[in-house]
Formats: structure tokens, sequence, C-alpha cells
């Protein structure tokens, strides 16, 4: 079990994660995942903060954070 960045692994974990693998490199890509403990884990934790990020942006701002962000863009200028 490889405990190594792998050259090439983030890419194709990127590929894979949006679903834009052919057939035959998404079996190549879980069996590398099945035996890599270094690729397993960043393969969790992209799936994990996907998930948490489409959460996130689908929760609506509240009104009060609203305001102080538009006087901090205000500011900002």
């Amino acid at each position: 079990m490889s405990e190594t960045p792998c050259t090439g692994c983030e890419d194709l974990l990127e590929l894979y994660l949006d679903g834009e693998l052919a057939e035959e490199a998404v079996r190549t890509t879980e069996e590398h995942l099945d035996a890599c403990g270094y690729c397993r884990r960043n393969y969790r934790f992209e799936r994990l903060f996907r998930a948490y990020m489409r959460q996130a942006i689908s929760e609506p701002i509240s009104p009060e954070l609203s305001s102080k962000l538009a006087a901090l863009k205000s500011s900002a200028k």
C-alpha cells in the first residue's frame, strides 16, 4: 500500500470525481484506489469536500451577513 504521492494521480482523481473517465479508466482508477492508501485518503477528502461545498452554496446568506459583506466591499474601494 503506497503512502506517498502518485504521479498524475490528482488529475485522474479530479476526472474520476467529475465522472469524466472512460469505463476502462474508471476500473483502473478504482483498482488503484483499492491499493493506494495515499490516493484513497485524497479521494475521500475530495468527495467529502465537494459534498460540503455543494451544501454550503445551497444555503442562503442571512440578510445581516449580506449587509456586512456589502459594507466590506464598499470600504475596499
